[in-house]
């Protein structure tokens, strides 16, 4: 692990782990930014690893705030898909380097964005919830966070495709990802990918993402369902061109 005596450093990290809060409970598709740090000042297993725990306390925080607005017939129809893509992934994340899992699954992001805005757009558009839709959407949700704690942009679009209200979309992301997370959990202490250093640096940042995870329960109160969309969808496609880079 990096060294982090450099006082901009941990300012640093303190900034992702405020993203993470609130990619959580308002703005999913923030957390690019916590990727994108974490990953400059920690080695890629470790910063996995940190960020997984991280992203646990920010799931249940926001189970917290909408525990109520999941939708659940879509949670349940998406677990067969999640759980195969999760095993591939952890498979993928094995065998293959750091570099090329996270261009591999950035380009593959940005091919399912372009896909499914462009049939949002289609005059008739064909059902989100299909059984395909849903075993492609599940199969790569699970894949891409086992992998690269980069399932959300999938989960974004998914979401999106399917209409929600701007509280049942955060409820049913807060959901899946407090699930999906503690399915990796044991997976990835099994790989070593969290150990005691990981953990250390997480009881630090924990209170952040504690606080900023309520700062954006308050944001997500006063946000135009209008502007929601547009705003996920931007987040979605820096957060794939990000894993490009």
């Amino acid at each position: 692990m990096l060294t982090l005596s450099p006082i901009s450093s941990w300012i640093l990290l303190a900034v992702a782990a405020f993203a993470i809060g609130i990619s959580k409970t308002a703005l999913p598709g923030a957390a690019t930014l916590a990727v994108a740090i974490f990953a400059a000042f920690l080695p890629a297993r470790d910063s996995t690893g940190t960020m997984l725990a991280l992203l646990l306390v920010g799931d249940i925080l926001a189970i917290r705030a909408y525990w109520r607005d999941a939708d659940w017939t879509v949670l349940k129809r998406l677990v067969p898909g999640v759980l195969i893509g999760v095993s591939l992934g952890a498979l993928f994340l094995r065998f293959a380097s750091d570099t090329t899992t996270k261009r591999f699954i950035g380009a593959l992001l940005l091919i399912l964005i372009a896909t499914t805005l462009t049939l949002m757009r289609l005059p008739h558009p064909p059902a989100i919830q299909g059984p395909l839709a849903r075993a492609v959407y599940g199969t790569l949700a699970g894949f891409t966070t086992m992998a690269a704690n980069a399932g959300g942009p999938v989960t974004s679009m998914y979401f999106l495709a399917s209409r929600f209200t701007v509280s049942t979309f955060l409820g049913t992301t807060a959901w899946f990802f407090f699930i999906v997370n503690l399915i990796k959990l044991p997976i990835s202490i099994g790989l070593g990918i969290i150990r005691s250093n990981t953990l250390l640096i997480d009881l630090i940042l924990a209170p952040i993402v504690i606080v900023s995870s309520l700062v954006g329960r308050r944001l997500a109160r006063r946000m135009d369902e209008k502007i929601f969309g547009p705003i996920v969808t931007v987040l979605t496609i820096i957060s794939s061109l990000h894993l490009l880079a």
